[in-house]
């Protein structure tokens, strides 16, 4: 979420990638709702003049628990009682005090209300914390949020990136394009293309990572693009222009950056699909090499491959 914990992208949706890395960080915020009240609900008695299903009459028994007569409790009811759960969202734990989103986040939150704002920051440094365990409960963290400031991009930019890791791309998708309309900011592309990529729609998705913007990334942030690119050529089962994609990028880096070991997981695994199992174990080997920390499973992958390979 906007600079609280660093991008989430991991160059596909949760598992889309092919990068076999994980992912980090999240973050959200939106402004000024308020939760439902009041409201009438209908009347429940029953349609068929008071007599029940069974051919008895039900006139002047007290109502069934929970209901006026008719046992299910009116739509407009169960409607107030969602809108209610999605404001309260879950649980805030004390030790989440909104201290922990990084200064230009809550910067964004001083045109709130000061207990309001508070309110929205526990909410967004709750999802923060839960983005890599618990991405679903980080969700419900940014949409009490974003019912709460849902003017504010960095509230939507926040639940987008929550539903993106917690795979709900349709509403990511919604969510981010509210944060550009809002801020122009173009870093949510590549998890846009992805979300593209995830929801049938490979043409869409390299469109966007076509867009002039990306000429102007970060490395870091060209090596999502591109590893989402590589895929959505995979999804139309391209394979030789999803290699190609990934040659263009600095796959021969010495560095041991996340994004590198990355893009040369994405080269590895999709030489494998390809069918150039020699070449997918080589740079399966590659990757480790590089990957002190264990952020990929190359060494699984090659390990599985060799097996492979000498059966």
């Amino acid at each position: 979420m906007a600079e609280q914990q660093g991008s989430r992208r991991s160059g596909g949706p949760q598992g889309r990638s092919g990068s076999g890395a994980g992912s980090n960080g999240r973050r959200g915020a939106q402004a000024g709702g308020q939760g439902r009240g009041g409201g009438q609900s209908r009347s429940g008695g029953s349609r068929s003049g008071g007599r029940s299903s069974d051919g008895g009459d039900r006139r002047g028994q007290k109502p069934r628990a929970g209901g006026s007569g008719g046992g299910r409790p009116p739509r407009d009811r169960v409607e107030r009682t969602k809108e209610q759960a999605v404001y309260d969202g879950p649980p805030l734990p004390d030790e989440i005090t909104g201290k922990e989103l990084a200064p230009a986040v809550r910067a964004q939150l001083k045109g709130l209300p000061d207990k309001l704002a508070s309110r929205v920051a526990r909410h967004l440094a709750a999802a923060g914390a839960l983005i890599d365990e618990d991405p679903e409960t980080a969700y419900q963290h940014t949409l009490a949020a974003r019912a709460r400031a849902s003017r504010l991009a960095v509230v939507r930019e926040a639940a987008g990136e929550a539903a993106y890791a917690a795979g709900h791309y349709a509403e990511a998708l919604s969510e981010l394009r509210a944060a550009k309309r809002m801020n122009g900011a173009t870093a949510y592309l590549p998890i846009m293309a992805d979300c593209h990529r995830a929801l049938g729609n490979a043409k869409r998705a390299l469109e966007l990572a076509k867009s002039p913007s990306v000429a102007n990334f970060a490395p870091e942030a060209k090596a999502e693009m591109t590893i989402v690119e590589a895929g959505a050529r995979r999804d139309l089962g391209q394979f030789d222009a999803a290699l190609r994609t990934l040659e263009l990028a600095p796959i021969n880096s010495k560095s041991r950056e996340a994004w590198v070991l990355r893009l040369r997981y994405a080269y590895a695994d999709t030489l494998e699909q390809a069918g150039r199992l020699q070449d997918a174990l080589t740079w399966f080997h590659r990757t480790d090499a590089l990957d002190g920390e264990e952020l990929t499973d190359a060494a699984e992958r090659a390990a599985a491959l060799e097996k492979r390979i000498g059966d």
